[in-house]
């Protein structure tokens, strides 16, 4: 778990990087999530580390640690939380990224494998909730609107999401047959029909994230339509 902690780790200062120099009118702009200021971006990804710290405790112990806020009561703190000042959400979020990486290292090692469950249902180890929390990083500081963009996103972290994403959309038989990206040397074979999307990894995967739009020119599909999207991220499909 070294390896994907150290990538949290500058996940997490890269965007603090980004933070640091938001203003309060700033953060109270629009972000580049319809309805969502900046403000309400940075206190979802606090709430959103609460929700990981909260399944690594019940990896850890085997029990709950208190009661577990639901998906309106996570609203409504991401809400409550929103029109903070700027420096007040950022010291927060930094807060419980290091308290997260804090309760990762010290979890048992024959704990990872343990199964917990997402706020929607799905189960998943408790490994995966590292990975939860990369991907929302990594997204999320695209949507804060301040520059970074998926093709700042690493090439390790594209990989991933695009392992992740392939096998969600070939259990669901998403009409795209293949996903070849040039810059990593990798494909994804998705379903027996549909087109074939190439180009470098970043593109491939801001399309279907829903954090890029690219046409299809630039995905090099020749001229083929692009189905669309699903809702992003897909729950996973390994676990049940």
């Amino acid at each position: 778990m070294i390896t994907i902690i150290e990538e949290l780790d500058r996940s997490g200062a890269r965007l603090a990087t980004g933070l640091a120099a938001l203003t309060d009118a700033e953060v109270r702009g629009p972000s580049a999530l319809p309805g969502w200021s900046r403000g309400h971006v940075i206190s979802h990804l606090s709430r959103s580390i609460d929700a990981y710290r909260w399944m690594l405790a019940v990896a850890h112990t085997g029990t709950e640690p208190g009661p577990r806020p639901g998906s309106a009561e996570l609203a409504h703190a991401t809400e409550a939380g929103a029109g903070r000042p700027a420096a007040e959400l950022a010291a927060e979020l930094r807060e419980q990224l290091a308290r997260l990486t804090a309760d990762a290292a010290a979890l048992p090692a024959d704990r990872w494998e343990v199964l917990v469950s997402a706020l929607a249902g799905w189960r998943h180890p408790a490994w995966y909730t590292l990975n939860r929390c990369w991907r929302e990083l990594e997204t999320h500081h695209v949507d804060l609107d301040l520059g970074y963009r998926p093709a700042d996103w690493p090439a390790a972290y594209v990989a991933w999401a695009l392992d992740d994403t392939a096998t969600a959309l070939a259990a669901r038989a998403f009409p795209l047959a293949r996903i070849e990206a040039t810059d990593l040397d990798r494909s994804w074979n998705i379903a027996a029909v549909g087109p074939t999307a190439t180009g470098p990894g970043h593109t491939l995967l801001g399309w279907l994230s829903g954090r890029a739009t690219p046409d299809a020119a630039a995905l090099g599909v020749d001229g083929a339509p692009l189905p669309a999207p699903p809702a992003w991220p897909l729950p996973a499909v390994t676990w049940s």
